[in-house]
């Protein structure tokens, strides 16, 4: 044990020093000018914007339920999925992970995806936190409304966590807890961090007074928002990111002893179905709380959160009906988050009728990606993280596309020079700039992930010895039992 904890402890501060190295590399002419997104309310503003109160206690109050969509609302969809000898290590490294990601979000995480530094990845002026005070504040999506820094780093903190966490459930059930620590420490500073920063990272709308104010602005965003993809909260950064690592990790870390001939089977569908209930009820703070505002578009974002995954659960739970003879709870929670995972990118930024479809159109194609093409990628995602949430994802990112287009109940895309929403929506063109984010996510994400799953096998390991799988993880890997006889 003594062995692994120096490797890991090694891993890390490899982790760490390249991290930081590669920000000081790319981007040194940032590095003395580095800001955080709250400069913009800071730059010669007088008097001083102060946050609204409302405001302040919303998106403290979104914070707290995304948290709980972890803890313990995935923690328990997870468990309940798995057998019952690996329960257990399913919740510990939902909470470990939780934890850990969330350490290393005040210490370099929001600094790298938050601040300044160039256009895929921010700079050092926050690490540690240096310079937040409660006086601090953040740009949102609106000219003079600000909230305190403080509750942007950790409502931001809050989706970094869940990320991480959504990657384990691929390869649930042989893989090493070391490996995984290690693995997450790597995913998270290389991936999350720079397609974070890439998607949603800009200044705030502060500054902007005309063309070339609002050219000058964009030019200091992330690489993808400068291209125009919208995000409202998490489809590519959240979703597609970590789906796309958990499918390779399936394969690097290989099938489970007995996959396709011994029966699998979820261990407790009572655990499955309150975990995508909390999933569901966290999800409001998820997609209102992006937000960053108790507004209209909160308001929007909530009702499109509610009308998806309802016709999510009704469309899987009505083809399973179809197909199978019988609808499920499986199929209906499945549902429930294939629909929640679909309207994540488009929250904000569709009409309720759009929301609708995405839903409907997620439950089916979904059940699809955890059935037919599990099976042509031959592939052991023991959880079918990819299936519900890369599947879901990339649908949500493309038609929120589609479904943004005011003439369909979109929003459209905001001018700040105008302040009203641009009248020229092309659904043609924003569906090709949508198709750069999933595709950019999906390569960066993959190749990050290959990478950093070999680095962990050649320092710990990542699976389990056979004896130790067969035996149950949560006996092997933590020395204890969920269900005692």
């Amino acid at each position: 044990m003594l062995t692994w904890m120096k490797r890991l402890l090694a891993g890390s501060a490899m982790a760490l020093a390249i991290g930081a190295t590669s920000v000081m590399v790319a981007s040194p002419a940032f590095a003395d000018e580095a800001k955080p997104v709250a400069a913009a309310a800071a730059v010669a503003a007088a008097p001083a914007l102060v946050p609204n109160k409302g405001d302040t206690a919303w998106i403290l109050v979104c914070t707290a339920l995304v948290i709980l969509m972890t803890l313990p609302g995935l923690a328990l969809f997870y468990g309940g999925l798995t057998r019952s000898k690996n329960i257990l290590s399913v919740l510990v490294q939902c909470m470990f992970v939780f934890a850990l990601i969330t350490v290393l979000w005040s210490l370099y995480g929001y600094s790298f995806a938050f601040t300044e530094g160039g256009a895929f990845i921010g700079g050092l002026d926050r690490l540690f936190l240096a310079g937040i005070t409660p006086d601090s504040v953040a740009a949102t999506f609106s000219k003079g409304i600000v909230i305190p820094e403080y509750v942007f780093m950790a409502f931001q903190a809050a989706f970094a966590t869940i990320t991480c966490c959504l990657i384990v459930g691929s390869f649930a059930e042989r893989a090493k807890f070391s490996a995984i620590v290690l693995f997450v420490i790597l995913w998270f500073t290389f991936s999350y961090l720079p397609i974070a920063h890439m998607v949603w990272f800009w200044p705030g709308p502060d500054d902007i007074k005309d063309a070339a104010s609002l050219e000058a602005i964009t030019a200091r965003a992330g690489w993808l928002w400068q291209k125009g993809v919208l995000d409202f909260a998490g489809g590519t950064v959240v979703h597609i990111n970590a789906a796309i690592a958990g499918l390779v990790g399936s394969f690097v870390v290989g099938k489970r002893l007995g996959y396709g001939k011994e029966a699998m089977k979820p261990h407790n569908l009572v655990f499955v179905m309150i975990g995508a209930s909390l999933l569901w009820f966290g999800w409001f703070g998820f997609n209102a709380g992006s937000a960053l505002e108790a507004n209209g578009s909160a308001a929007l974002a909530f009702v499109n959160t509610l009308l998806a995954t309802a016709a999510a659960v009704l469309s899987w739970s009505v083809a399973e009906w179809v197909l199978k003879g019988k609808p499920s709870m499986l199929g209906g929670a499945s549902g429930c988050v294939a629909g929640l995972v679909a309207i994540t990118p488009a929250a904000g930024f569709v009409g309720p009728m759009g929301a609708l479809v995405i839903g409907a159109a997620a439950g089916a194609i979904c059940l699809w990606g955890v059935s037919g093409l599990k099976k042509l990628l031959g592939s052991d995602d023991s959880l079918d993280v990819f299936g519900v949430h890369g599947v879901g994802g990339i649908l949500g990112a493309l038609l929120t596309g589609v479904f943004a287009d005011p003439a369909l109940g979109g929003t459209g895309i905001w001018d700040y020079v105008a302040n009203a929403a641009a009248p020229d929506y092309s659904i043609a063109s924003q569906l090709w700039i949508q198709s750069q984010g999933v595709i950019v996510t999906l390569i960066w994400s993959g190749v990050v992930s290959y990478i950093a799953f070999k680095l962990v096998d050649i320092v710990v390991g990542l699976r389990v010895k056979e004896d130790e799988e067969r035996e149950g993880l949560d006996i092997s890997s933590h020395g204890e039992s969920a269900y005692e006889s």
